[in-house]
């Protein structure tokens, strides 16, 4: 699996300038907590999927103009890929908390 560290930055930035911030500084700010930027990242993840697949349906149809469809695609496969490496981190994370000793 690749990662683009380059990427994971832009997205980072991106989250703060649109007003999310990490970990307990949100709760001190007034801003949204864990949970909520989850939510957040969760229905723009599945937008951008969704856009993907109107934007494919488009061009099958003759209706769409190339150059978006392959946008939408790409940024469908990038969001994809993201959920997916996540998730093993998740799990990873979860796997190491079992092995811990009591």
């Amino acid at each position: 699996m690749i990662t683009n560290p380059s990427g994971a930055v832009q997205a980072y930035d991106k989250m703060l300038r649109e007003g999310g911030s990490p970990g307990l500084a949100a709760r001190d700010q007034g801003g949204a907590d864990f949970s909520t930027m989850l939510r957040n990242a969760a229905e723009r993840a599945a937008d951008t999927m969704l856009e993907g697949e109107s934007q494919t349906l488009k061009a099958a149809a003759g209706t769409a103009d190339m150059t978006e469809v392959v946008m939408a695609v790409s940024n469908a496969e990038m969001t994809l890929q993201t959920v997916v490496t996540l998730r093993d981190r998740v799990v990873q994370a979860y796997q190491e908390i079992l092995r811990m000793p009591i």
